[in-house]
This record gives C-alpha cells, sequence and structure tokens, in this order.
C-alpha cells in the first residue's frame, strides 16, 4: 500500500471515529438538558407528601406550582406574601424573579369583569413591586373556589433560568395615518381648480 493510501484511510477512520464519538455525545447531551429535578424547600414538606411537587426544573425551565395568598391579613399582604413566596421557591431552583415568563393567576373573588377591575386596582400596586420594567405573559382567570379556604388569589408561574439578563422589548411601529381626502372646491372641481365654463359656450361670450 503507497503513503498516500495510507494517509487516505487513516484520515476516514478518524473522520468515522469523530462523527461516532459526537453521535453519542448528542444523547447525552440531551439527557442532561433534559434532568427533572424536584425542590422541597423546608416549610413544603406537607405539599410534597401531600401528591405535588412545589417545583420543578427541567433543564433551564423551571415550574412553580400554585402558590395561594391565604392566611391572616389584609388582602394587599395576601398577596404580597404570595408573591414573597413564588420569589422563595424560584431561588431554590436557581431562578430569579426577572427569570419569570409567564403568569397564572386564578381569583376567587370578581364574578365579573367590572369586579374583576375593581380588585386589580388592589392588585397592580403589589405586582409592581415585584414585576416592574419586567412583564411576563400572564393569563388572570376567575374561579369559584380555591383549595385554600383563606386565600383570594393563588398564582403558578414558569421560568427560564438566565431569561432575565437577557431581555428585550420589541415595540410595533404604529400604523400610518391615513391619507386625507381632498377638498372639493365649485362644480366638484378639487379646490382651487378653474371653474368650469358655461356648457355650450366654449368658454366665449
Amino acid at each position: 500500500m503507497s503513503k498516500p493510501q495510507f494517509a487516505s484511510i487513516a484520515s476516514i477512520t478518524l473522520t468515522l471515529v469523530l462523527l461516532a464519538l459526537a453521535a453519542g455525545a448528542i444523547p447525552a447531551r440531551a439527557a442532561a438538558e433534559a434532568e427533572r429535578t424536584i425542590y422541597v424547600p423546608a416549610g413544603w414538606e406537607g405539599a410534597y407528601e401531600f401528591g405535588y411537587a412545589p417545583v420543578v426544573r427541567v433543564g433551564d425551565t423551571v415550574i412553580v406550582s400554585g402558590v395561594p395568598a391565604g392566611g391572616e391579613g389584609s388582602y394587599e399582604e395576601k398577596v404580597r406574601r404570595m408573591y414573597q413566596r413564588v420569589k422563595e421557591l424560584l431561588t431554590a431552583a436557581g431562578a430569579t424573579i426577572d427569570d419569570v415568563v409567564e403568569l397564572t393567576t386564578f381569583h376567587a373573588g370578581p364574578k365579573d369583569s367590572a369586579a374583576f377591575r375593581a380588585e386589580f386596582e388592589r392588585y397592580m400596586p403589589v405586582h409592581r413591586e415585584f414585576f416592574g420594567e419586567h412583564r411576563p405573559a400572564w393569563t388572570a382567570v376567575g374561579t369559584t373556589a380555591l383549595l385554600s379556604p383563606t386565600a383570594v388569589v393563588e398564582m403558578r408561574v414558569v421560568a427560564v433560568v438566565g431569561s432575565g439578563q437577557a431581555s428585550r422589548v420589541e415595540r410595533g411601529k404604529p400604523a400610518p395615518a391615513p391619507a386625507k381626502p381632498k377638498a372639493e372646491g365649485p362644480a366638484g372641481g378639487a379646490e382651487g381648480a378653474s371653474p368650469a365654463p358655461p356648457s355650450g359656450g366654449g368658454g366665449r361670450p
């Protein structure tokens, strides 16, 4: 076998080995990214024993189960405590409040749209304490009852770790204003145009 032939075969063999190694690394990397970790912080043991995970992380995605705004205190105090507990659960899974990409809130009080708007007059000041310029997607749902008997709201969140550091807002450009129609002058002509001559006279006296 000549040296050029040997070099060519060696090159092909090395390429096949590298491809095989890469193919084996892809499933391993995918498995690592899909690894699921359940976090049960102190004080949440009862939730896990009841049958659900307080917070789950899969790859960079963090899902926090519904946290009720219950217990003692005013409406605002309950809601503020709910947000603080959500923040603590996110921290346990390595996320921050700025990493939140989606909120779902369930409201037991409002029975119609007007009542919803009235409740949000009280709700939004607390919400803005935690979400200022960073605004996640949000769905607010009215419901007849919550599992916690003293809860006025329950909130579930989804976060992507690190997304809060690279967040940006892209606003659409406003549509151009429609063109104004030209005003008509005498005899249906455009404003400023010379009036049409009398019929039959060709413009002469």
